[in-house]
């Protein structure tokens, strides 16, 4: 299919030649190439501090994933490698159907949101993802340009800004590469789909005046259907089938009393059946849970060193990531009046609502496309042996654009439903005419572009009694220029089966920030830090915050860090127009209106409308909602500390473990439409901008929400990591890495509610990994072992043979093991044999958010046959 989504044809033939030219100065170290000599810095600057320095452990945490543990990942992708981590907590967000988001991967550090973890490529913020406009897309990064992936488990806004709240994953690119590398892979999962293609090139020249790297890369991940899925051998259930509702007798145009099926239709049509007295649909006959993603790059950087003293860099990057995703043909309700051929019950004196599945229309198919265009131009200057001055220009450039084929124009099937050219009973009957007049292509076309200048400062200051003291500082200064805009069809609300609304706006953020060192004693320092942001469209938040570190032992490091950071509203947050979509809610009252029992609508004793337990398995049905942004919205703030030591008792262990606790005030948040439902329920008064509205028989009419300065979070945890090396001879060298990650406390703040939210289904206490990679000779042996924590729900018991050990646990402890084998030939070549999850385990079938388990914390694919061949010349 073309894709009219690309860049035009002109910048795409332009793209090859501005990268070039931004590399042109560098081109001159193939004429004097030469081996260079290697170097250790004697100071070096890592992610959460802008001060370099000798020492291995700083005074924040920072967790490196180099290339080789990258690679012994077996993984394709930058998300695929961060859903591993510890510090992940309670999951990533990853490419689905269905979805508003279908082409991104997010990474979400502490269990606190994607949006409150800050993505850096080289120390500069990534852009954000134009569907979603609050966080960064991994896909759009190409694993074959990263060199590691280092990871601060500690708030930093104090920084870097906004967004940091949770921590900050800073990808290091590769810059000094010699020769040339090609690879290929391929990887085969246990379940039919979900293949992994992987292929890249890289080359790479250094002499003495500096060097030059380019390459380019594809990896994918083929579409996944539900049928073929665990839990795709249950039928679904929508009663968006053909259903219909009586028409009100007291609030003529408002839905009374259920119906049932719809009177003359068999209910045999494909994916069509009967369930009780309705007629269902089988949503995953047909739907997808797992999109395809396929990412193409384009990557290249270079320094040049015009003198002893100042050296200039580029790098400049294309990525294109696409996604097909397929969603079961449009559920919709159509308003059927008195005496119309589809009238079910004609001569009652009233029309009807028809729930009603558009399948003779097919399937839902959306096609997305991402790019992202990113240059970077910077200057270094050694002033002087105590003054260094970095500053450069960044321009990047993400674009979205998006089609749905298969979606249903409202009011034009309303109009050939109420005068009979859409027989309701007979809706494969239809002419193909007929079916065409009301249906529709959707379209949704966004940017997300970053330009900004910066310029940074290092000034070693004066000599005290524990080293020298220094303090960086710098300015910043970015433009941010956002829109997603659907088309107009879609922007009036009358598209069935589709949600979201068009948002735009810019803004301008300025920013200054320092960061002071001070070793006052041999062995013990602190560090003084603070930022001031300032947004052009809601104000200004200062950061600040101190660290210390204190080396009692040589062997020993302690150390500490306070501090308060913030989250500014996003330009969608902001911007949002009213959106509509069709949300599942528990409500005792909706349920009964929906035909289903006062049991299976979870009892109602006292008769209050409030059900007294949970809603039966079978239940299942949706309201009208609506969603929009807020252009009043002020920034979420946090407080947050860390206690850690860092030590090694012995030459081939090294052990550090960490505690942090993060609160966060005036919580920027979507309020929860069952949220709404529930002070509804009990009286509660509803946030201003909210509104439940309820029909005279009570059922729901509509709900709506908008996103608000409210309520709080509470988290506090532990961080364990123990790395070994060890050496046998005669047996090769064995190197393990233990990370554990402890969530002790995980607290949400709702208007007056408080809610515990820790070891329930999706909020695991416990994460886990073991890392080992032993080498002898040309072969090296890897084995990983990942680990999920249980979780619990004390309203539904455990199945027998899913779950062990406490009656109430829902989700059992998940554990899944990964080998490969690696031989590296005589011809400087390496060839990998592996498999992940080779005990081909499966997730509890426990759903959450409308699919069949969690997507954010596991996979379905089972085991993952996978080989991969590299080639360096």
């Amino acid at each position: 299919m073309k894709n009219r989504y690309s860049l035009p044809a002109v910048r795409l033939a332009a793209l090859p030649l501005g990268i070039a030219a931004a590399l042109v100065p560098f081109a001159s170290l193939a004429q004097s190439q030469s081996p260079s000599d290697v170097h250790s810095l004697d100071r070096i600057e890592v992610t959460g501090s802008r001060i370099k320095r000798a020492d291995v452990e700083g005074a924040v945490p920072v967790t490196v994933i180099d290339r080789a543990a990258i690679d012994a990942s077996g993984h394709v992708s930058v998300a695929d490698v961060l859903r591993d981590t510890t510090f992940a907590s309670f999951g990533n967000f990853s490419p689905r159907s269905g979805s508003s988001a279908q082409a991104v991967s997010d990474v979400d550090l502490r269990g606190i949101g994607s949006d409150r973890t800050l993505v850096l490529i080289d120390g500069r913020r990534a852009p954000y993802a134009p569907s979603l406009g609050t966080n960064a897309d991994l896909n759009t990064i190409p694993l074959a340009a990263v060199e590691r992936i280092e990871i601060l488990s500690d708030g930093a806004s104090a920084l870097y800004g906004s967004d940091a709240i949770g921590g900050v994953v800073n990808v290091i690119l590769r810059k000094d590469f010699d020769g040339a590398e090609v690879r290929i892979g391929k990887g085969t999962p246990s379940v039919t789909g979900g293949d992994t293609d992987e292929a890249s090139v890289l080359f790479g020249i250094s002499g003495e005046r500096g060097n030059l790297m380019f390459g380019a890369s594809y990896n994918s991940r083929g579409i996944v259907f539900a049928r073929d899925q665990l839990g795709g051998d249950i039928r679904g259930g929508s009663p968006y089938g053909n259903n219909f509702y009586f028409e009100s007798a007291t609030e003529p145009g408002e839905e009374g009393e259920a119906g049932g099926a719809l009177p003359g239709y068999a209910c045999n049509d494909p994916n069509f059946w009967m369930n009780e007295k309705n007629c269902v649909y089988d949503y995953n006959a047909e739907a997808a849970n797992e999109a395809s993603i396929k990412n193409k790059s384009l990557f290249a950087r270079g320094t040049l060193q015009l003198n002893d003293a100042v050296s200039l860099y580029s790098a400049a990057s294309y990525s294109h990531a696409s996604s097909f995703g397929r969603y079961a043909p449009t559920p919709g309700v159509l308003y059927v009046p008195e005496n119309s051929p589809n009238d079910p019950v004609p001569g009652d004196g009233r029309g009807a609502f028809v729930y009603h599945r558009y399948a003779a229309a097919g399937n839902r198919d959306t096609f997305v496309d991402n790019t992202v265009l990113d240059i970077n131009l910077g200057m270094n200057w050694q002033v002087s042996d105590r003054l260094s001055i970095d500053a450069g220009l960044r321009r990047s450039d993400a674009r979205l654009g998006e089609l749905g084929r298969g979606y249903i124009v409202t009011p034009l099937a309303e109009a050939a439903a109420a005068d009979g050219r859409y027989n309701l009973r007979d809706p494969f009957g239809n002419a193909e005419d007929v079916i065409k007049g009301f249906t529709t292509t959707t379209s949704r076309d966004g940017k997300f572009v970053i330009e900004e200048a910066y310029a940074n400062a290092s000034l070693d200051l004066f000599d005290m009694a524990g080293g020298r003291s220094a303090v960086a500082f710098g300015v910043e200064s970015r433009s941010e220029d956002y829109a997603d805009i659907y088309d107009s069809l879609s922007e009036a609300g009358v598209v069935a089966g589709s949600a979201g609304n068009s948002a735009a706006g810019s803004r301008r953020v300025h920013a200054a920030y320092a960061e002071w060192l001070l070793p006052v004693m041999d062995r013990f320092d602190f560090t003084l830090a603070a930022r001031y942001d300032r947004y052009s469209d809601y104000g200004g938040d200062l950061s600040p915050k101190a660290s210390l570190r204190w080396q009692p032992l040589p062997n020993l490091t302690l150390r500490a860090s306070a501090g308060k950071g913030f989250r500014a509203p996003t330009l969608n947050n902001i911007h949002a127009k009213r959106s509509f979509s069709a949300e599942q809610v528990q409500d005792y009252r909706t349920c009964l209106a929906m035909g289903y029992s006062a049991v299976d609508c979870g009892g109602d004793a006292n008769n209050d409308g409030i059900a007294d337990g949970p809603v039966a398995k079978n239940v299942s049905y949706q309201v009208d909602t609506w969603y929009s942004g807020n252009p009043d919205l002020g920034s979420e703030h946090s407080r947050q500390y860390s206690l850690g030591l860092a030590w090694d008792p012995l030459d081939w262990l090294n052990a550090t473990l960490d505690y942090y606790h993060i609160q966060i005030d005036n919580r920027i948040r979507l309020i929860e439409y069952q949220e709404l439902v529930d002070f509804d329920n009990n009286g509660l008064p509803l946030p201003s901008g909210t509104k439940v509205e309820r029909r005279s028989n009570g059922s729901i009419r509509q709900v709506e929400t908008a996103f608000a300065n409210e309520g709080d979070l509470t988290t506090r945890g532990l961080d364990l990591n123990l790395r070994g090396s060890f050496q046998a001879a005669g047996w090769g060298k064995l190197d393990s890495w233990l990370q554990l990650g402890r969530v002790l406390e995980f607290k949400v703040t709702d208007g007056t509610l408080v809610k515990d939210r820790l070891g329930w289904v999706t909020a695991p206490e416990m994460r886990g990994s073991l890392r080992n990679a032993w080498t002898r000779g040309n072969w090296s042996l890897n084995w990983n072992a990942n680990y999920i924590g249980a979780q619990k729900n004390p309203s539904v018991k455990p199945s027998f043979g899913f779950f062990a050990g406490d009656p109430d646990t829902r989700v059992g402890s998940y554990v899944t093991h990964d080998l490969a084998l690696t031989y590296k030939t005589p011809w400087n070549a390496g060839i990998t044999l592996g498999s992940n999850n080779v005990g081909d385990r499966y997730p509890a079938e426990v759903e959450v958010s409308s699919r069949p388990w969690n997507f954010n914390l596991y996979n379905g694919y089972g085991r993952i046959l996978y080989m991969r061949y590299t080639q360096k010349f």
